[in-house]
């Protein structure tokens, strides 16, 4: 494809002024020759280690040859069952790749223990695990690779030569590979944060294992690499980033995406991450609402209030006016999206390649589990108990609401003034998948967006923003009864106390900052879920 097939409709709140400051500027050449100067100087040295991905279509090229022959190997020893061991920027990139080429990759994202039990039991003797960490640390990926070498020792499977890694050179992770004999080590460019790494290895390995041809990827994206790099108002990306900043200078500060008519499939999840941890922080920022494949016209779109940016990825709903599109191929599309967030950071003031707020709750997880086991044990007393769900909340919250729906209603009310309602469930997404229902059911009617998150998937992700963006959100967190738990081998601790823990410290982070929270833990999965999912359709904001 060439730069003019990527099509972009971007309307400028502000008539233009920013973009012609942008073209004025020279801010798409000047990031297209990665100047790190472009968001000031408390910016400059982050940056200076984070632009390589603006050229990850050129420099990515190499690794094709080594995935080629990797694959081959795959292909002769029968094993094709790709599993991604991943969190973040290591997982949701892969997952929109595969997804869109309707190839299977299982994406194990979760440290739920019914979860990664069923990753586990599927097709152990013709599994691959690509194991995938810039930082090499990651501690759902670490307990992930030891419940496999375990379940593959178990099985009398020589459980080196199942791992694959991906991660950033000299990591502790990298250090292991070499150390424990995996079968293949890839490592990534540095100088890419994980947020910006779809073209990177950490993007393409494992979707390529799945049998994507990584090479059109990299070849969408750099056919549209000298039109994103062109100081001009027809720079799609140039454009997008401008609107997108001057939006949140005019109070416009959430953008709903909905997938609109395209062969792309879960494109919103990973521009999710890319918004709201690039842009989500020093009390600003634009909160990402992701959508789905829901169209703009329904309320399930997240279509409430004046300080909404509707983006539609793919073909435009006619019915909504004034939404901005972007449409064209993947590869081109995560090149574009990357340029306009990286502009729209320079645009709004921040830092878009830093999460300063995202180490906050693994701190406190990591406190519980490190706690000596009595005050592990110590737990929250509920306020009360309705059928299969216990709920927790600050009395003042819930007032006299001694219902399950009229704790949700409680919440609902406590929205900030041109806030937003976030859905946290520490569930497993696939036996669980009903959870993600909520964010309908609570949108309708709402004079505010709400958006979804799978734990602790999403402290990759929006998490960020819940703690360094606008102080705005409300919280609505789920956790689940373990009817099985499952060690984490050499640990003193189970994914099941493991989840709980990062449950409980993000909870504890944001009722530190004062944030209306209310936590709803099923002791019955199913039946509570039911419940819940039953109370959301009587709740009226």
């Amino acid at each position: 494809m060439s730069g003019a097939d990527l099509r972009t409709e971007v309307h400028q709140p502000d008539g233009g002024v920013v973009l012609d400051r942008l073209v004025t500027e020279d801010v798409a050449a000047k990031l297209a020759r990665q100047d790190p100067t472009l968001w000031g100087p408390e910016a400059e040295s982050e940056a200076s280690i984070r632009l390589g991905w603006v050229d990850l279509p050129r420099t990515s090229r190499p690794l094709l040859a080594q995935i080629d022959a990797l694959r081959a190997e795959l292909r002769e020893e029968g094993l094709d069952h790709v599993v991604l061991a991943g969190m973040g920027g290591s997982s949701l990139a892969p997952e929109v790749i595969a997804a869109t080429a309707g190839v299977e990759l299982t994406v194990l994202d979760s440290t739920d223990p019914h979860m990664v039990r069923r990753a586990l039991s599927d097709r152990l003797d013709r599994t691959i695990v690509v194991v995938s960490s810039k930082s090499g640390t990651t501690v759902e990926t670490d307990s992930q690779r030891r419940a496999y070498l375990k379940a593959f020792a178990d099985a009398g499977i020589d459980g080196a030569r199942r791992i694959v890694v991906v991660t950033d050179p000299g990591s502790p992770l990298a250090e292991l590979a070499e150390r424990e004999g995996y079968r293949t080590v890839f490592l990534a460019d540095p100088h890419v944060g994980g947020r910006f790494s779809a073209l990177s290895a950490f993007g393409l390995v494992p979707a390529a294992l799945a049998g994507v041809d990584p090479a059109e990827l990299l070849d969408e994206a750099e056919a549209v690499m000298p039109a994103l790099a062109a100081s001009a108002p027809d720079n799609p990306g140039l454009a997008l980033g401008a609107a997108l900043g001057a939006a949140h200078e005019q109070g416009r500060n959430k953008v709903a995406l909905g997938e609109g008519a395209s062969p792309i499939r879960g494109f919103a999840a990973w521009a999710e991450q890319l918004i709201a941890e690039s842009t989500g922080k020093d009390g600003r920022g634009l909160l990402p609402v992701d959508v789905g494949a829901a169209r703009t016209s329904t309320p399930g779109w997240g279509d409430a209030g004046d300080d909404v940016i509707r983006v539609s990825i793919g073909a435009p709903d006619d019915a909504v006016p004034g939404q901005l599109v972007t449409e064209g191929s993947l590869g081109a599309l995560f090149l574009l999206w990357e340029t306009a967030v990286a502009v729209a950071g320079r645009v709004i003031g921040i830092n878009p390649f830093d999460q300063p707020n995202v180490e906050e709750a693994k701190r406190a997880a990591r406190a519980l589990l490190d706690a000596p086991s009595g005050e592990a044990a110590a737990a929250e007393e509920p306020v009360f108990a309705d059928g299969a769900v216990e709920v927790y909340a600050d009395a003042t919250l819930l007032g006299s609401a001694r219902s399950l729906p009229d704790a949700l209603q409680a919440l609902t009310r406590a929205v900030p003034d041109r806030g937003y309602l976030a859905v946290l469930a520490y569930l497993d997404r696939v036996g669980d998948a009903r959870a993600a229902d909520l964010r309908g059911l609570l949108a309708r009617g709402a004079a505010y967006p709400v958006t979804f998150g799978w734990g602790p998937r999403f402290l990759h992700s929006t998490g960020q923003y819940h703690k360094g963006g606008p102080p705005v959100g409300a919280f609505l967190q789920i956790t689940g009864a373990v009817r099985e738990d499952l060690a984490v081998p050499d640990r003193p601790y189970t994914f099941g106390q493991l989840i709980a823990a990062q449950a409980a410290g993000d909870l504890a982070v944001l009722r530190s900052k004062g944030a209306p929270t209310l936590r709803l833990h099923l002791t019955d999965r199913s039946t509570g879920l039911e419940q819940v999912l039953q109370a959301a359709e009587r709740v009226r904001s």
